[in-house]
């Protein structure tokens, strides 16, 4: 077969991810792997897609690998499907799959970016590999990988292929009206408006004014699509010491003291291909120059939707896993589907409420479960991610290691041996279920009616 790898890394030749296709391509021999470096080169691409579009054609397979950057493909793959999507090919019944490295922090999400964007073009989909990074290093690691591309062929051999999700067409509602006169204003920080003008539309700019107008604050709107970003991260971890990205663009500055700085921030965009678009990506991708640092925390965060958002779950857990990781609770999403004017006044409503509030929800397996992923990680690596390591000492994020609770430890040990002891479980009736809620009935019990 001729095999063409879409290399979504930025770093080439030098990607983690590629080596696994190496290590693939030195055991299937008798077939063909020719490399595109779609992250590396896709200014040139974007100028000239027609050998990009000449490649895609001739492949008997397409295998994208890539790493996970911040819950979905890297913003170059996003601009690369772009085109794909804008150049008139025809890729139905193209056989395509695909090959990540990451800590497993939400890989999923990017998996399913992928394969429905595929999908969308009519091109076969087989299950991808999802590995972590230093996989291919070990025995276990290489037995998966060539268990992969073993299934990845007889998936081919055999005609099976995902099941593209059912469609539902829905229509959505373009009209919507701007108040004349706006809510008076409190005094306070700003709320930020995060928009992308290169990917807008007139609804959603009605969606920004309505909401501007019905919001009690201050608001500030920030054009990511203006602004002269360089480029999208190039994974090389040189801000990890000092968080200053190696780019010169002025974009720490917008992030940290026109963005960040606001007491809220609302991010405003039209659905493109199931996700915010390349450009946001680019933008949500340069934010790791705050490495793993939740430093919005508490922050209460809003989103101006237009699109058919009901049909995304994959979006959706996106937009709720990135609340849930940062400590943001998402007040609302205002989106066209049904009632756009009721759902932005709502959302103006919810914020405001957060505001003047301090509202905050605890947060779900979304949340936990990726900080966990998290503090294993920075633990590990704190040598390097040396700003990282000292913001979760500070914080508190490694005081949950579970090695460090004697204390409980030491207990579910005794009252192991007790459950393992008939007689002494007999002669402790029910003292045991009244141990267990005692300590929650104190609390109660100091509760004063307000």
């Amino acid at each position: 077969m001729n095999i063409l790898v879409i290399n979504g890394s930025p770093s080439g030749q030098y990607s983690i991810t590629l080596q696994t296709v190496r290590y693939l391509e030195k055991l299937n021999s008798q077939h063909s792997f020719t490399v595109l470096n779609a992250a590396q080169t896709i200014h040139a691409i974007e100028k000239n897609f027609e050998p990009s579009k000449q490649k895609l054609l001739e492949a008997d397979l397409i295998l994208f690998c890539y790493p996970v950057y911040t819950f979905i493909a890297p913003s170059q793959i996003h601009s690369f499907i772009r085109l794909m999507k804008e150049c008139g090919a025809d890729f139905t019944g193209k056989t395509v799959s695909q090959i990540t490295t990451s800590k497993h922090f939400y890989d999923i999400t990017a998996h399913n970016y992928v394969m429905e964007n595929c999908m969308d073009m009519g091109m076969n989909f087989v299950q991808g590999l999802s590995a972590d990074m230093d996989d291919i290093l070990k025995p276990k690691g290489q037995k998966q990988a060539q268990d992969y591309f073993k299934h990845l062929l007889w998936c081919m051999e055999n005609g099976i292929f995902e099941k593209p999700r059912a469609h539902v067409e829905r229509t959505l509602v373009h009209s919507v009206s701007v108040p004349t006169k706006a809510v008076p204003h409190k005094a306070g920080k700003p709320v930020v408006i995060v928009q992308d003008s290169t990917n807008t539309n007139e609804t959603l700019l009605a969606m920004i004014k309505r909401f501007q107008a019905k919001l009690p604050y201050e608001t500030k709107v920030v054009d990511i699509g203006t602004f002269p970003m360089k480029g999208g991260c190039l994974g090389c971890f040189h801000c990890a010491a000092d968080g200053k990205c190696i780019y010169k663009d002025g974009y720490e500055d917008l992030l940290r003291n026109e963005i960040q700085s606001g007491a809220s921030i609302v991010y405003a965009f039209n659905i493109l291909d199931h996700s915010m678009g390349p450009r946001y990506k680019m933008y949500d991708d340069r934010q790791f120059c705050n490495g793993h640092r939740t430093v919005t925390s508490g922050m209460p965060m809003g989103y101006l939707i237009t699109g058919d958002l009901d049909s995304e779950p994959n979006l959706k857990m996106i937009i709720d896993g990135r609340g849930q990781v940062g400590g943001n609770h998402i007040a609302a999403i205002a989106t066209n589907q049904s009632n756009p004017e009721q759902e932005v006044d709502q959302l103006a409503a919810c914020l405001s409420y957060e505001l003047e509030n301090g509202f905050a929800m605890s947060p779900n397996f979304l949340g936990v479960g990726g900080m966990k992923i998290f503090r294993d990680l920075i633990y590990l690596m704190g040598g390097m991610m040396r700003a990282d390591y000292k913001f979760y000492k500070k914080t508190g994020i490694f005081d949950d290691f579970p090695q460090k609770q004697k204390g409980t430890r030491f207990k579910m040990k005794l009252v192991g041996m007790l459950m393992n002891n008939p007689k002494l479980m007999a002669k402790a009736g029910n003292a045991m279920n009244e141990g267990m809620v005692g300590p929650y009935r104190k609390v109660i019990d100091n509760v004063k009616s307000e």
